[in-house]
């Protein structure tokens, strides 16, 4: 069953404030009133729409925006932290190595290390492929690396 036109355009418009301003807070609420419907309406039909919460949504714009400035500026990563949303240098680099699996500096350091030629693709293919997977929780995440081969195949959280 799929989803009201107009809804869909009011997730859109909740969506593309997140992805104007991803270092802002946004917590479900001020993004249900972007959309003019309530918090449980808002949260349940972003993650119909998009096939993830909105929580997880801006964690994945803040890293890609983390990565992309790790890989493009010398910025140190402090500042990098605190430009991409979070209000914490500890919370950043441990989210972000749950998230890619290396912490900052080792990021900044294989891609700067390694010749692009990125001007010859796609804008769309590059935020694509650089895109972090967080289509299953952090948790899982850890518990598959670590051979546990129980429990469930998806686990909701974040």
């Amino acid at each position: 069953m799929g989803q009201d036109p107009e809804l869909l355009r009011r997730l859109l418009r909740a969506k593309d404030r997140m992805d104007g301003a991803s270092q802002e807070e946004w917590p479900v609420r001020r993004l249900a009133e972007a959309s003019g419907t309530s918090a449980a309406h808002f949260a349940r039909s972003f993650k119909e729409a998009f096939g993830v919460p909105p929580h997880r949504y801006l964690l994945t714009r803040r890293i890609e925006r983390a990565m992309a400035l790790l890989r493009e500026t010398d910025l140190p990563i402090t500042e990098i932290a605190f430009q991409t949303g979070w209000n914490s240098l500890g919370t950043f680099g441990r989210t972000f190595r749950n998230v890619t699996g290396d912490n900052p500096a080792a990021v900044r350091e294989r891609e700067q290390a390694t010749p692009h030629q990125r001007e010859l693709v796609p804008e769309c293919l590059l935020r694509a492929a650089g895109r972090p997977g967080l289509t299953i929780a952090v948790s899982e995440k850890r518990r598959r690396a670590e051979g546990d081969t129980e429990g469930p195949e998806e686990m909701e959280v974040l």
